[in-house]
């Protein structure tokens, strides 16, 4: 039963929120296991040496379970592009003739996924697509906050841009890395530089205010972000105001952007920022696509038969981008 509260909303009644029947058993037993493990308390923004220690542990354990490429014959290798560090990936069979490249930004809540993360990312994204990535481990905090982790990517993506051309690059990045992403456009566009052919932005954290309906609606009902990023967004913007358009993209003007394909699910605390953004590049007259998945929580749903599909989906729009070039 639900009433109205004091402050205007509604209030509900306890309730229990059955699991879904309308997905995959494997999506279904994904979301009880995520459900199981416990959640973890960030240290305030302020307390930088915890956070250290935090993102130290944290990276080592994403790395573990970041498995190493396979038998796909996919190779990566540590370069520096523009002085920083990334990996190239590149598929086996690659052929040299082939100009088309996948940027790919890494996630981890604006703070993790440095390293073999970052590295087998590249790695995975090869896979996917099959043609040669560039994954930037850019810089983060609480050494390198805002605006650094972005002037990394623009430094990589103008590098990219000389050596393959724009029209051949599509630009992806997952949750923190959306983020990136979208900013990267921006800062793109406003430094003359041309837009890339795609732009893939899978459960983005664009708003760092994290006003979406879906962050009250769904905050303890997605298994994989259990609460609000605050402390990680506040070590990452480092006093600057979260709705600037380089922090938050979702409140920049998009014009002139790349087509964009967006992806969540409808138990993805993100699901506010995803449905916006894409609301939001339709009114700037861009080509946007979005595709919410049942029940998927943040990210995916770890190998279940929905991911298939979403990664089918991911598959034919880039090759779209890449075929109108």
């Amino acid at each position: 039963m639900a009433e109205q509260g004091s402050d205007g909303g509604v209030k509900l009644d306890a309730r229990t929120i059955p699991w879904p029947r309308s997905i995959s058993p494997a999506a279904a037993a994904m979301l009880q296991a995520a459900h199981a493990m416990p959640g973890r308390t960030m240290p305030p923004a302020s307390d930088k040496e915890s956070w250290r220690k935090v993102i130290a542990a944290t990276d080592a354990m994403l790395g573990q379970y970041s498995p190493e490429p396979g038998d796909s014959g996919t190779t990566v290798e540590t370069i520096a592009i523009a002085g920083l560090t990334c990996y190239r990936a590149q598929p086996a069979g690659h052929a040299a003739s082939d100009r088309r490249l996948y940027f790919d930004i890494h996630g981890g809540g604006l703070v993790f996924g440095a390293g073999d993360f970052c590295r087998l990312g590249a790695v995975r994204v090869a896979d996917l697509y099959q043609v040669e990535t560039i994954a930037v481990d850019y810089r983060m905090p609480p050494d390198h906050p805002y605006p650094t982790p972005l002037d990394d990517c623009l430094a990589v993506y103008t590098a990219l841009v000389a050596e393959y051309g724009a029209e051949n690059i599509v630009v992806g990045g997952s949750s923190a890395g959306g983020n990136l992403a979208a900013a990267l456009m921006l800062r793109a566009r406003d430094a003359g530089l041309p837009m890339s052919a795609g732009l893939v932005l899978l459960t983005p954290e664009v708003d760092l205010t994290e006003s979406g309906d879906s962050f009250e609606i769904l905050l303890g009902l997605d298994p994989v972000l259990k609460s609000r990023l605050t402390e990680s967004i506040a070590l990452y913007a480092d006093g600057h105001s979260l709705d600037d358009p380089y922090l938050s993209p979702l409140f920049g003007d998009l014009t002139g952007f790349p087509p964009t394909l967006l992806q969540t699910g409808t138990r993805d605390l993100f699901l506010s920022n995803t449905v916006r953004m894409h609301r939001r590049l339709r009114e700037a007259g861009v080509a946007a696509e979005l595709h919410v998945f049942e029940a998927m929580p943040h990210g995916s749903f770890s190998g279940a038969p929905e991911d298939a599909q979403m990664h089918r989906e991911l598959r034919d729009f880039a090759a779209r981008c890449w075929n109108a070039c």
